[in-house]
């Protein structure tokens, strides 16, 4: 009986609040590739940054109520904070298909009109959601929720409030010793502001390019592989011999031939990082490295045949 393949997933991820330089230089230089080279060039490669990340790894905190950015850093890093501790804290949720979860300061000018707020009291939590949030903002808000709910073992009550509901001021009264502007608030309700109309664009783009990393001239060269019909990329434009840069529009792939020669391979992701530059895609966006065979089904979405 043939052996089974084994895969391994590996996540490197890019914080906005991050350690000493010359530790995070090292890091990145060191750590992925050390893994890939000890496993035989068997992982399948991922760099994500904070606020940018992929479908694939927000899917990894599904059943947490979706990936949460909290507060930390040098000074917090490192202590378990729990639950029960219960400090207030204020909790933005916002995302056109992956919502995020980021913690922001208690206060009014922390909310918008386009998105959805979790105000966490500890025994008490309250869904705040503006009048144009999305759906699925509204939905993960009651998946968080429901998550924290069962971290503290079913003890939080959870309100639910919609931006114009007639007794919003019970929201907003929470704030009475979280705001310093809570007295200057009419009828006390603050003014809220519109919805900033920043949804993740960059989530939304779906501008594909396809490019040939190839040293088979005796030059490393990466040249652009243009489809029959623009949009509509075949399985069988990716060579074995050869690497390959894919733009799916909101994220990067760097597609591994198993006949790629040592230079193609090595520098298949230098490759990928260049593209970004000199086409000014943000560099922000998610990095997938990945070897034939080993294909994750968002690469594989974007070819047919």
């Amino acid at each position: 009986m043939a052996k089974k393949p084994r895969h391994w997933a590996g996540i490197f991820t890019s914080g906005l609040v991050r350690p000493p330089r010359k530790m995070r230089l090292e890091l990145r230089r060191t750590k992925p590739w050390s893994w890939t080279t000890f496993l035989k060039q068997a992982p399948v490669q991922h760099r994500e940054v904070e606020g940018f990340e992929s479908a694939q790894f927000c899917s990894y905190f599904e059943k947490s109520g979706g990936i949460r950015l909290l507060e930390g850093g040098v000074a917090s890093g490192f202590r378990h904070v729990k639950p029960e501790e219960y400090k207030p804290r204020l909790l933005h949720l916002k995302g056109r298909f992956n919502v995020r979860v980021t913690q922001v300061p208690t206060l009014a000018a922390s909310f918008n009109e386009g998105d959805v707020f979790v105000l966490d009291m500890g025994l008490n939590l309250y869904q705040w959601q503006g009048k144009s949030a999305g759906k699925n903002e509204k939905g993960r808000a009651g998946q968080l929720c429901r998550a924290i709910d069962d971290e503290r073992k079913g003890k939080p009550q959870l309100h639910v409030f919609s931006q114009n509901d007639k007794n919003v001021t019970e929201f907003w009264a929470n704030f009475k010793d979280l705001d310093p502007a809570f007295s200057s608030w009419p009828n006390g309700v603050p003014q809220v502001a519109p919805d900033d109309g920043k949804d993740d664009e960059w989530e939304k783009s779906n501008n594909q390019r396809l490019f040939k990393l190839s040293d088979s001239t005796g030059s490393l060269q990466c040249t652009e592989v243009t489809p029959a019909v623009k949009g509509k990329y075949k399985r069988d434009m990716l060579k074995t011999e050869d690497v390959f840069i894919f733009d799916a529009g909101n994220e990067i792939f760097c597609w591994v031939g198993k006949g790629a020669s040592a230079q193609e391979k090595r520098e298949g992701m230098k490759a990928a990082a260049d593209y970004m530059k000199q086409n000014n895609r943000n560099p922000c966006l998610p990095i997938t490295k990945i070897l034939e065979g080993s294909d994750n089904n968002a690469f594989k979405s974007y070819f047919t045949g």
